[in-house]
């Protein structure tokens, strides 16, 4: 099934404010909603809204961090969200970044492969109602069992983007959730994702500045690559597409500590292949070549543009674009 998805919550708006515009949302095609988790709202409070203000839309986490909750309390999170939505979630869960988890909240990054997975098994076990006692490579469980068990486990996939963690994703989950790429990018990533067997999900956020003021979207896209790609994650993903060289410049000025060098440095084409931008219609295009290279799910990221974010979100909708 093809799926169409926004993050929320909105920008711009104050969250509580946020009702009248969620409940249009199947209204205008959409048919999920996923939250994500960085420094501002958390992943859960966003969908619990919805979940009331939008009963017909799927709920997700993009995603939920593996080190900055403890299993048993992931597990609750993922089962009070299931269990309030019957049918209607997927809990993406992923290692995160170093400066999420170790900067701002004092935890090792280590092993964030071995990480997720484990998560990923003691997630399976303890939302199908089992009584975990296990001793995994990155954490040990004594003796849990969740007191509230969803009647329908919620749907698990995996944030990944280098070929260990999309392989992981599709060994252990139902898919993987994709950041940061470009729709040429999804044939070198998908494949890995799909030997895990039949009937995995690709879902990508895609960020997006609807405007047709190409400086300022441009502007915009600099200064959210600028911070993305110079977490080594990330960094390290571009490199594997082959965009290494291209981004050396960024990365070396970056490094230096000159951040407007650095964003100068990131060229329009660049900028052009991942970022959505330009007029409605525009936008509208450029998503369906994601679809049609393969993503089951896209999620809209809807960067500020200064505009009114409720005229974006109605013109996004795929019933405009989608066919």
């Amino acid at each position: 099934m093809q799926r169409y998805g926004i993050t929320i919550p909105f920008d711009g708006v104050p969250l509580a404010d946020q009702r009248d515009l969620v409940a249009e949302l199947p209204d205008l095609g959409y048919t999920d909603v996923w939250s994500s988790e960085v420094d501002g709202a958390d992943a859960f409070t966003p969908l619990v809204l919805a979940s009331v203000w939008a009963p017909a839309l799927r709920l997700g986490t993009a995603i939920a961090p593996v080190f900055t909750r403890g299993p048993a309390t992931l597990a609750q999170c993922a089962a009070s969200l299931a269990a309030a939505a019957p049918g209607r979630v997927a809990i993406g869960i992923g290692a995160s970044s170093d400066v999420i988890v170790e900067r701002w909240n004092g935890l090792a990054f280590d092993r964030p492969l071995q990480r997720v997975r484990d998560t990923a098994r003691f997630l399976r076990a303890a939302l199908a109602g089992e009584k975990v006692s296990e001793r995994y490579e990155t954490f040990a469980v004594d003796g849990f069992r969740l007191g509230l068990v969803p009647e329908e486990p919620p749907r698990l996939l995996i944030a990944a983007l280098r070929p260990g963690m999309l392989r992981l994703a599709g060994r252990e989950s139902d898919g993987a959730i994709l950041n940061w790429l470009a729709p040429g990018d999804v044939a070198a990533v998908a494949p890995r994702v799909h030997q895990g067997g039949p009937g995995k999900e690709i879902a990508a956020r895609i960020f997006v500045a609807a405007t047709a003021d190409v400086d300022a979207a441009r502007g915009l896209g600099r200064r959210a690559l600028g911070a993305y790609l110079n977490v080594p994650v990330y960094r390290a993903f571009h490199e594997w597409l082959g965009r290494g060289e291209r981004l050396t410049p960024m990365w070396t000025a970056w490094a230096a500590g000159d951040r407007r060098g650095a964003l100068a440095a990131l060229d329009d084409e660049l900028v052009d292949e991942l970022l959505v931008h330009g007029p409605l219609q525009a936008c509208g295009e450029r998503l369906r070549e994601y679809v049609e290279a393969g993503i089951h799910t896209p999620i809209l990221a809807l960067l500020p543009t200064g505009g009114d974010i409720r005229d974006a979100v109605r013109g996004l909708g795929p019933y405009h674009w989608a066919r």
